[in-house]
């Protein structure tokens, strides 16, 4: 038997019971492509038809209808076999993927790893530091950090903290070059921006109801939080920065939070969501991950 063949069989099951490739990837928080890629690939190894597709629903041919038949009986006996050892597995064990944004990943998940590791020793952990979106299936996800108000109603999921943004300068460079009373005195200043898009240096501000927005300028942009943390810690000018990444420097005092009254409004503003597919079994690894990432990363505000 083709051990490779389990998950296709299994993906194929969902296909049928939600009738549909678009139901089916909501349900697994995967895409409708990622998953026709599953099905042609068993029909491929399998060397016969299993499905007919049309733009309104999905019918299973005469060979689809055996495979999906034994497929369920594989499930089930799956089911049956993880229940009846489900109690000598209690102890957290395996490789465990985590796909996180790279500033959350280098400020936020990263220095909780060591004791992590040191709490269970039979887990090994990889942290696949990515900004573009990962799949869960697809990618070999088991955890997935996204920055989003909308998570995937696919997934599992618990929002860990708000993702706010602020603008920082040094006291020296606020010295020289004049501290900003409202948005529009940035137009005075050199602002370290994302620079990804003109829309990046575009900030946006907002109180007490009222919005304004300032096109700013400035002689350095950079797309990773650690490298404009750097430049605003090295006098180089008012760098926008997640809250997460600037707080171990505004609490030292080495930076200091520009336009405090001002709600500072960010593309990438949002809440920190831990995801993850619907299995019916978890492993112990991931439930004792989803708990301990719960219970380090829930402080308001930060």
């Amino acid at each position: 038997m083709n051990a490779s063949l389990l998950p296709d069989l299994a993906t194929f099951v969902i296909i049928v019971d939600q009738g549909s490739f678009s139901a089916a990837a909501r349900l697994t928080g995967t895409t409708p492509s990622a998953l026709s890629r599953c099905v042609t690939r068993l029909e491929r190894t399998l060397g016969s038809k299993l499905l007919h597709r049309s733009t309104r629903k999905l019918a299973l041919s005469d060979s689809g209808k055996r495979v999906y038949g034994h497929a369920q009986d594989m499930l089930e006996a799956a089911r049956q076999a993880m229940d009846s050892g489900s109690s000598q597995q209690a102890e957290p064990k395996g490789l465990l993927t985590l796909s996180v944004p790279k500033a959350v990943g280098r400020f936020v998940i990263h220095p909780l790893m060591p004791d992590f590791l040191a709490r269970y020793p039979l887990v090994d952990v990889c942290l696949r530091l990515e900004d573009r979106y990962m799949d869960l299936i697809d990618d070999g996800v088991d955890l997935a950090l996204r920055i989003t108000n909308t998570p995937s109603p696919g997934l599992y999921g618990k929002a860990l903290m708000p993702v706010r943004h602020v603008i920082c300068a040094t006291p020296a460079y606020l010295q020289q070059h004049g501290l900003p009373r409202q948005p529009t005195d940035l137009l005075k200043h050199s602002c370290i921006s994302l620079g990804e898009s003109p829309a990046d240096a575009r900030w946006k501000f907002v109180r007490q109801g009222h919005t304004e927005t300032i096109q700013t300028r400035g002689r350095y942009a950079a797309n990773h939080t650690g490298v404009r943390l750097d430049a605003v810690i090295r006098h180089l000018g008012i760098g926008s920065l997640p809250l997460f990444t600037a707080k171990d420097a505004l609490r030292k005092g080495e930076i200091v939070q520009v336009l405090p009254e001002w709600e500072f409004i960010s593309r990438y503003s949002g809440q920190l969501w831990l995801l993850w597919g619907r299995n019916k079994h978890m492993p112990a690894s991931m439930r004792v991950a989803i708990d301990y990432l719960t219970a380090r990363i829930s402080q308001p505000g930060d």
